[in-house]
This record gives structure tokens, C-alpha cells and sequence, in this order.
């Protein structure tokens, strides 16, 4: 074999090592980002949920008479 031969399979070697570690790597990125996905869907549900109580609280209190100082409270009184 010539020296140049060599040369090049250890390139392509290299390469195919280069190529492994990165598809490896990308496998890694893509469970993260589904992990961080599926994370983000239930953090949208709970902010919708929350919202949603607070909505039907808003409309609760509504509802309810406006609490107010009695007369004698009242601080022109004092």
C-alpha cells in the first residue's frame, strides 16, 4: 500500500467515527427535546386549568356584594 492509501483510510475512519458519534449525539438531542416537549405540553394544560379557576373565581366574587366600611368606620366620622 502506499502511504497516501493509508492517509485516506484513516480519513475515512475518522469519518465514520465522526459520523456515528454525531448521529449518537443526535439521537441524544431529540429524546432531551421530547422530554422537554412533553414537559412544556403539561405546563400549557396546568396554566390553562389555572387559569380557568381563577376565571370561575373572578366570576364568583362577581356575584358577592362589595365589601365596604360600616358607617361609623367611616374615617369623616372620626
Amino acid at each position: 500500500m502506499s502511504p497516501n492509501c493509508t492517509s485516506d483510510e484513516d480519513r475515512l475512519t475518522r469519518l465514520e467515527e465522526l459520523t456515528f458519534f454525531q448521529e449518537e449525539r443526535l439521537k441524544a438531542l431529540d429524546v432531551a427535546l421530547a422530554a422537554q416537549q412533553k414537559q412544556l405540553d403539561k405546563l400549557e394544560k396546568d396554566f390553562a386549568d389555572a387559569t380557568a379557576v381563577i376565571r370561575q373565581l373572578r366570576d364568583k366574587m362577581g356575584d358577592q356584594p362589595e365589601i365596604t366600611l360600616p358607617p361609623h368606620s367611616m374615617p369623616e366620622r372620626w
